[in-house]
């Protein structure tokens, strides 16, 4: 008598049911489990592009495919979403990508945002593999939801490691907003080399955000909120965003109450602290 199949295999079976179905069911998440964190410095045998210009967004964005031409072939990573790094020129979009949701977890925030901003790709970037799939199994279903299939179609989530390959995937000053919620506090001082916001990381994010883009940073941990808004403070591209301006902008509404972090902070009756960071122009040569 064959033995009943495992767990893992349970997760593996009700994924590939779920991408063979095209069902609009929403995905669950006890079949995409994983670790809630992930080294950034490890090799996560990742796929990611040499340069921006080789980046195809076609697969992640099908609605705004600017020309109709055949899908190229695609390189993928075990349990990984299907990455495109094109072997012939990659297909353009009527628009590029300008925003970015870094660490985007289960997805709360690019599916909040995408009826707010409906003309302005989103993108979640995930390094943790079955957190990605999970994603876009949860935007497939969305988007098969909509008979006129016009909602959640801008909105994509790729698997990337953006501590590290950021500045492949997108131009000098492409972005308009970044977001940065409930990052990993990495509580222990040998461990900071690690936090998503450093001087050096900082610099990547200027890098991508255009002059006027907004850096926005949530975290329900003070000593984290203390550190970013001092390590972005110190940085001579970006500037605070007055308290003023900060409530005033709906995505920061959307940032407190949407993320699944968020969320769990909300049920445990915790704190909230959100600071936003104003990219500068670059001063004159």
């Amino acid at each position: 008598m064959p033995h009943a199949p495992n767990k893992k295999q349970k997760r593996q079976d009700y994924r590939e049911a779920l991408k063979e179905n095209g069902t609009t069911k929403m995905p669950k998440k006890k079949f995409y489990r994983q670790r809630a964190h992930a080294n950034p410095f490890s090799d996560h045998r990742l796929t990611y592009p040499t340069r921006p210009e080789d980046m195809d967004w076609s697969t992640f964005f099908p609605a705004f495919i600017a020309d109709a031409q055949l899908d190229p072939p695609l390189e993928t990573t075990e349990g990984a979403e299907p990455v495109a790094v094109a072997k012939q020129p990659p297909k353009k979009l009527t628009k590029d990508v300008e925003v970015v949701d870094i660490g985007c977890g289960f997805g709360g925030l690019l599916v909040a945002l995408s009826p707010v901003m409906p003309d302005t790709l989103l993108l979640g970037m995930e390094i943790r593999s079955q957190v990605t799939e999970f994603v876009q199994d949860r935007i497939k279903a969305l988007r098969a939801k909509d008979p006129e299939q016009k909602q959640y179609q801008n909105i994509g989530c790729i698997r990337a490691n953006t501590m590290k390959f950021l500045p492949n995937f997108f131009r000098k000053g492409q972005l308009s907003k970044i977001f940065i919620c409930f990052p990993d506090p990495h509580f222990k001082q040998r461990k900071h080399k690690a936090r998503i916001v450093s001087t050096t990381l900082n610099s990547e994010y200027a890098y991508v955000l255009r002059p006027g883009g907004i850096a926005y940073t949530i975290t329900d941990v003070e000593d984290l909120h203390n550190w970013m808004v001092q390590h972005f403070e110190a940085h001579p591209s970006f500037e605070r965003v007055p308290e003023s301006e900060q409530d005033a902008d709906a995505c920061v509404g959307v940032m407190r109450t949407e993320t699944e972090e968020g969320k769990k902070v909300e049920r445990n009756n915790g704190q909230k602290f959100v600071a936003l960071f104003r990219r500068l122009e670059d001063p004159p040569w």
